[in-house]
């Protein structure tokens, strides 16, 4: 492998801590409907992804059939609430990005979302300047984590190799997608419980800066 030249992010849960605030939200709005749902519940099955997948899992959970069309817009108003009021970046992020930035490494945001989206939540954390043109979307590509042409995709429009670039998300899909794409890949996790051999599992963007700064003292 070369040295790691470019680093592509998740952005949900793996740049900004967003993903326990998605939960809340789903509370939310199915209070607003009359239907309870655990916190618990909802984060131990919350797997991210589209918002019509998101809420037709929790559906599933509370066994209501509650339509999408009137949840869906509820969902976005309560993640723009949290997200305003609480949102903020993971722990050791900017440090992360200021290593990159020192070892004139490149980095990117490669996203399910639309890229308004993830420029919004990225300007919420204060993290908008350094990603400023560098929000890649599934939209634009035309294809959704796990398939792997997101992934490639967002290599080509970087300008780099695949063997030159390493991929940091923190769900199962997107370590799929990352591994399908031939992509050097780190499982970013609160604990290591994601079996995948293909991809290293780390814990914290501490983790990340000496994985990186060994990869790259080794070539």
């Amino acid at each position: 492998m070369s040295k790691v030249k470019c680093v592509l992010f998740d952005c949900d849960g793996t740049l900004v801590d967003s993903e326990r605030l998605c939960c809340e939200a789903i509370v939310a709005t199915f209070e607003h409907v009359g239907v309870s749902l655990s916190l618990e519940a909802v984060s131990d099955n919350f797997a991210g992804g589209k918002i019509a997948d998101v809420l037709s899992s929790a559906q599933s959970l509370t066994q209501s059939h509650v339509s999408l069309d009137l949840l869906e817009p509820i969902y976005r108003n309560e993640t723009q609430r949290l997200f305003d009021q609480k949102l903020r970046p993971m722990e050791g992020a900017l440090e992360l990005l200021s290593h990159l930035d020192q070892q004139n490494i490149e980095y990117c945001v490669v996203t399910n979302s639309p890229i308004s989206k993830a420029q919004k939540m990225l300007s919420i954390v204060g993290l908008s300047e350094k990603f400023q043109g560098k929000v890649i979307s599934a939209f634009d590509a035309n294809s959704w984590k796990p398939e792997p042409d997101l992934l490639q995709y967002a290599v080509t429009m970087m300008g780099f190799l695949p063997n030159e670039c390493l991929y940091i998300d923190d769900t199962s899909k997107g370590v799929k997608m990352g591994i399908a794409a031939g992509i050097r890949t780190i499982h970013f996790a609160t604990c290591c419980d994601y079996e995948q051999n293909s991809a290293t599992c780390l814990t914290s963007m501490k983790q990340v800066v000496e994985h990186i700064s060994e990869q790259n003292s080794s070539k």
